[in-house]
């Protein structure tokens, strides 16, 4: 059965790719149409429906998502979205489920160009671009989206592991991307997210991608940044993390 499988990504992983890239080619105009002519708001509404048809376009490789939500999250609040990393397909479904709160990202700076769609919205939606080899630039921008989601209300992801886990196996925390975002967000909630099994749509690299994967997603309860000492709320966010990652 597991070899049939294989087989079968082959040319479910050709369909798939082909509406992803329609998806890209087609939504680039649309947000920037959005943004340009009708403001934030329409473009983020564009940003949530490219990605939740990219996760309908997923169900045709017969990848399913559960996306727990563990509270009811708080609209006009300042969030730090603190996740483990475990493919590029975290994002779609963290964008979709958690859309009523706006996150926001902290992406690597080589994602801002070249990539229909999504390097525009990185660029101009709010998120940040990081340089990870120049540590200051990093920590003027992480600064930035902090203030950002600070005045705003809004969230930000960070994946405080650096790097994806290319096997599921979590990684230690970086501390300073977090201790940034404490700083100066003062009134923001951390909101601790563990991902399963996005590794494995991956697990051959970009191609094929393999068939019937189930992701998983738990948020755990909403901590408040001012109630603990940072390096006492970075501990706890990491074991509270790590605790439901199988």
């Amino acid at each position: 059965m597991k070899i049939v499988l294989h087989i079968l990504s082959y040319p479910f992983s050709v369909v798939f790719y082909i509406l992803f890239g329609i998806l890209l080619l087609v939504f680039d105009p649309i947000q920037r149409i959005c943004l340009n002519v009708f403001g934030y708001g329409s473009h983020k509404r564009s940003v949530d429906l490219f990605n939740g048809l990219l996760i309908l376009a997923l169900h045709i490789l017969g990848t399913t998502f559960r996306f727990k939500i563990s509270e009811k999250l708080p609209k006009k609040k300042p969030i730090i979205i603190a996740s483990n990393h475990q493919s590029m397909w975290d994002i779609p479904p963290l964008i979709w489920f958690l859309r009523r709160i706006h996150p926001k990202f902290i992406s690597k700076k080589e994602l801002g160009s070249g990539i229909p769609t999504i390097s525009y919205n990185l660029k101009y939606g709010g998120s940040v671009l990081i340089d990870r080899k120049n540590p200051q630039q990093a920590t003027a921008e992480i600064t930035k989206v902090a203030k950002y989601i600070n005045e705003n209300k809004r969230s930000v992801v960070i994946f405080p592991e650096g790097t994806r886990s290319r096997t599921g196996e979590p990684k230690k925390f970086h501390r300073k991307g977090l201790l940034t975002l404490f700083e100066h967000a003062p009134d923001a909630y951390v909101l601790p997210v563990s991902i399963n099994h996005s590794w494995k749509l991956q697990r051959h690299g970009m191609f094929p991608i393999p068939m019937f994967i189930r992701l998983t997603f738990f948020t755990h309860s909403l901590i408040k940044v001012s109630d603990y000492s940072p390096d006492e709320l970075l501990d706890t966010v990491e074991r509270t993390v790590k605790s439901k990652i199988v």
